[in-house]
């Protein structure tokens, strides 16, 4: 979820995802450098504020002249019809659309959307996501082609009910996913105590690096793959592609959907990533993870041409568990 025009959980701008009026709007990119989002000084004195016809002053032949050359030949290929998406509605009723360009044909890797799960916002749904859902999480991105969790994803309220900055790109995450402060309009009804769903920001902060760290990282089956370039702790979206995947829980389904801090000779290799029906996540773990003693199925390729870990084959989930605090790594 990282190039230019990144639509992304996933994720990831300041304010609630809700409507798009003006003082949203205000609210929303209040904090944010650059913002791309119009309010009602747009024009000479707020006299282009609630007009629809972007045409009348706006030539295609001459906008974003200072956008990168693909920027610019891809709005004149579209046409007008790319404008609210980027720059808000400019007080009228105009709908915002973002998969007019960001689709897997214009657009494939940015975000990559092949896959039949995404990151709907009601359990079971299948396919694409809408224009509606891209907006939910990035209200007002800059789109300056660098991902910034507090420039490119919406700002949601914390526990105590204040639009702060993010601290981490998860941070994001868990502003929804959580036990008792929801956003209002995106309630999550976790299946028990322990469903990830709603159990990962108490258990986030007694992870290994998977969250905040809490242990040596020097156990039994201790080791991390060359190019492993992690300084602290690792982002939901490394493991989870919040744009398409074919995996359930969200899990990517290849390197190139996540795993952001690896070296590019790794992640840039697309290593395939299927999660067996058993609950046989070796494939994602994988990626990072080749002990530095080899035991128990170290050597038997996970079967997407990588391996590393202790067992191939057999369901992770009875130890390696989100949602449930019972040991640092499990």
């Amino acid at each position: 979820m990282r190039g230019l025009w990144l639509i992304t959980i996933s994720l990831l701008l300041s304010g609630c995802g809700g409507g798009d009026t003006d003082d949203d709007a205000d609210v929303i990119s209040a904090t944010v450098a650059g913002r791309l989002l119009l309010d009602s000084s747009h024009g000479d004195g707020g006299t282009a504020w609630g007009l629809e016809a972007c045409d009348s002053c706006h030539a295609l032949a001459v906008i974003h002249s200072d956008a990168p050359a693909s920027t610019q030949q891809l709005v004149q290929q579209k046409g007008y019809s790319t404008c609210t998406g980027c720059h808000g509605d400019n007080g009228t009723s105009l709908t915002r659309p973002c998969l007019v360009c960001h689709n897997t044909q214009d657009l494939p890797a940015d975000p990559h959307q092949d896959g039949g799960q995404a990151h709907h916002f009601s359990g079971g749904t299948l396919g694409a996501l809408t224009d509606d859902e891209c907006l939910t999480c990035h209200f007002g991105s800059d789109m300056d082609g660098v991902f910034d969790s507090n420039s490119d994803l919406t700002r949601f309220a914390d526990a105590a009910g204040f639009l702060v900055p993010y601290t981490t790109e998860t941070d994001f995450c868990l502003r929804c996913h959580n036990r008792d402060h929801q956003q209002p309009g995106f309630d999550i009804v976790g299946s028990s105590f322990d469903d990830p769903l709603i159990a990962l920001e108490d258990d986030y902060q007694v992870f290994d690096y998977h969250g905040w760290r809490d242990g040596s990282g020097e156990g039994t089956y201790a080791g991390l793959r060359d190019g492993y370039l992690y300084p602290d702790l690792v982002d939901c979206s490394d493991c989870h592609a919040m744009h398409g995947t074919i995996n359930d829980k969200l899990i990517i389904d290849s390197s190139i959907k996540g795993v952001h801090r690896l070296s590019n000779a790794i992640r840039l290799s697309a290593f395939p990533v299927t999660v067996g029906a058993n609950g046989d996540y070796s494939q994602l773990c994988v990626l990072c993870h080749d002990m530095d003693i080899p035991l128990d199925d170290a050597a038997v390729d996970s079967g997407n041409g990588l391996n590393g870990v202790h067992m191939v084959g057999e369901d992770c989930r009875p130890c390696h568990t989100h949602g449930e605090a019972v040991q640092v790594g499990l």
